[in-house]
């Protein structure tokens, strides 16, 4: 068994980090979507853009227009709580295999997920498993910033860590 790299030392280009094996679906086509999945791929995921809509579908990404598989390399981020497709897409994700699954969204709002997701039949339990707020709490307004708060919370979620300026 090999010892990861130091960080340092990957850091300042002295030693290579072996890339995790991740994926990152961003679900419907958004401003944040677009920056979510550019700076993800500079972070090593794999990324997805998941448009059931057609004609909203596009984009320099792996674009899809139904469900990607989802596996426990898997992080599900939905992008836009307005749709109508909401809680369909959730419960697809819920009955994959995905690692974390969250919906961007005002934490001083009540999420509409759970009401989609309660619609539909899904136990309490599995509607627990969706993460709201996400990302790390930085005063994120904009797509780009909203997308640099998400990617730094999945990052320190898979990592174990607290985010912030906790050590």
């Amino acid at each position: 068994m090999t010892a990861e790299p130091d960080a340092c030392a990957v850091a300042h280009g002295e030693a290579e980090d072996k890339p995790a094996e991740r994926t990152l679906v961003a679900v419907f086509a958004s401003p944040v979507s677009r920056y979510l999945l550019a700076y993800a791929a500079d972070a090593g995921y794999r990324t997805v853009l998941f448009e059931p809509d057609a004609a909203r579908a596009t984009g320099d990404f792996d674009v899809r227009t139904t469900p990607p598989e989802l596996d426990r390399g898997t992080d599900v981020v939905v992008t836009d709580h307005h749709r109508p497709e909401l809680g369909e897409v959730l419960r697809t994700a819920l009955a994959g295999d995905a690692r974390w699954i969250g919906v961007l969204g005002n934490p001083r709002h009540p999420g509409p997920h759970v009401e989609a997701l309660t619609a539909l039949g899904v136990p309490a339990p599995d509607i627990a498993r969706v993460h709201r707020p996400v990302g790390l709490n930085i005063g994120s307004r904009t797509p780009p910033e909203i997308a640099i708060a998400t990617l730094a919370g999945l990052l320190a979620d898979r990592n174990d860590r607290p985010g912030g300026f906790e050590f």
